[in-house]
């Protein structure tokens, strides 16, 4: 159902009314702990080792051809790196797997706009050992609710090379909607990259959060760890009921 526009007392079709509005806070430097996982920020005293050494595992740079750097030939140049994301913007977090004990990833947030409500998550990397896991889907989840539930961010977004297919599917699948392609957006690796914008809104968020808490629910794996439903048919499920 569509709702019709307010209009201003010129009979002008303007935005909803945003009550009460505050500008929110930075995301705070303490972990948001799961079932699988658990994301704080990065230390990378703490982290750097198991996230260089994680890396390596994968072919040769592969893993890098969308992220704003190559991959790191040595671990002191990784740990430098690492340092100069340490926040407020871009905040990067490491993403622990609770079984190992290892960091296995990492993903950030960044373009952090308090005043209208609006942030990124972005430079994300996962190595072999965390990618298509339970663990990697329930990262994202955590660093959505603290935007959302924690903070009352308006606005998540994505945004990836329009080049990068994994990465498009993937916010697909979170539940992010497709909102365009800059063109010509910019140039990096002496490369142009036209980038695809996604986002879910705080109106959005509340279905995406129920169909991730079912999808990870525990009755929603068989004896074997597969998946019994599907992210996506579980948001067209919970829309429709």
């Amino acid at each position: 159902m569509t709702t019709a526009p307010q209009r201003n007392q010129f009979e002008q079709p303007i935005g909803r009314s945003i009550e009460g509005w505050q500008p929110c806070a930075l995301p705070p430097h303490t972990a948001m702990t799961g079932s699988h996982c658990r994301v704080e920020p990065i230390d990378p005293a703490k982290h750097a080792k198991d996230l260089f050494e994680g890396n390596r595992i994968a072919a040769a740079g592969e893993r890098f051809t969308y992220l704003a750097t190559e991959a790191f030939e040595d671990i002191d140049s990784y740990r430098t790196w690492l340092e100069s994301m340490r926040g407020p913007d871009p905040m990067l977090h490491a993403i622990i797997d609770l079984a190992s004990g290892k960091a296995v990833g990492i993903a950030a947030f960044m373009r952090i706009d308090t005043t209208h409500g609006v942030i990124e998550i972005g430079n994300i990397n996962y190595t072999p050992a965390l990618s298509q896991t339970v663990a990697g889907t329930e990262a994202m989840y955590l660093m959505m609710k603290r935007a959302f539930d924690e903070l009352n961010y308006r606005r998540y977004e994505w945004k990836c090379d329009d080049q990068n297919a994994p990465s498009r599917a993937a916010a697909t699948r979170y539940g992010f909607v497709y909102e365009g392609t800059f063109r010509q957006h910019m140039v990096y690796k002496g490369r142009n990259r036209d980038t695809a914008w996604f986002s879910i809104t705080d109106l959005e968020w509340p279905l995406v959060r129920a169909a991730f808490e079912a999808w990870l629910a525990p009755e929603n794996f068989d004896a074997n760890g597969k998946q019994v439903k599907s992210l996506q048919n579980l948001r067209k499920e919970l829309a429709t009921a």
